[in-house]
């Protein structure tokens, strides 16, 4: 029965495999897709003197200009010009309803010279012990330790800084 359903004429398993060469429906409707994937670009057909028919002459240009036809407008088919009022009116709302982030807020200061220093501490020291490191800058040891210094110094001062008092229903956020 397992090879009487492999061999099978036309209800089998091999009967719905495509292989390399088959030429079935399936492999015809992916042909046909990958065949017409994406917008073609409809090009005008050149004669010889290097004009079409399809498009306007230059001469017509000046007659359509008077005519309070834009520039962009001019040199298309009157089917592709667009002259609905409804749709430039919705663009011209779309545009104006469009969202525009309110200013970026100013840079905050610390309240005190020492938070400004901690802070300083946190962002600074590590960024100059890595431009030390990148450009293998020799310095003494002294200002490597001073960095290290800073950095842990900052970071205490505000971890002791920080406000003690919590409510215990309190889970920090905040709406």
């Amino acid at each position: 029965m397992r090879n009487r359903l492999r061999t099978c004429g036309g209800c089998g398993y091999r009967c719905r495999v495509t292989t390399p060469g088959d030429e079935s429906r399936t492999e015809l409707a992916w042909r046909e897709i990958i065949d017409n994937y994406g917008e073609r670009v409809v090009l005008p057909d050149d004669d010889a003197s290097g004009t079409s028919k399809d498009t306007p002459s230059s001469a017509a240009a000046p007659d359509a200009r008077e005519a309070g036809v834009s520039d962009a407008e001019a040199g298309l088919p009157d089917d592709l010009v667009d002259d609905d009022e409804v749709e430039m009116r919705d663009r011209a709302i779309a545009e104006a309803e469009r969202f525009r982030p309110p200013p970026a807020p100013p840079f905050p200061v610390p309240r005190t010279w020492q938070r400004g220093l901690a802070w300083a501490g946190i962002f600074v020291a590590p960024l100059l012990a890595l431009v030390v490191a990148l450009f293998s800058l020799w310095v003494t040891p002294l200002v490597g330790w001073a960095l290290v210094g800073w950095f842990v110094g900052g970071f205490a001062y505000l971890v002791h800084e920080m406000p003690r008092g919590r409510d215990p229903w309190d889970d920090g956020s905040r709406v």
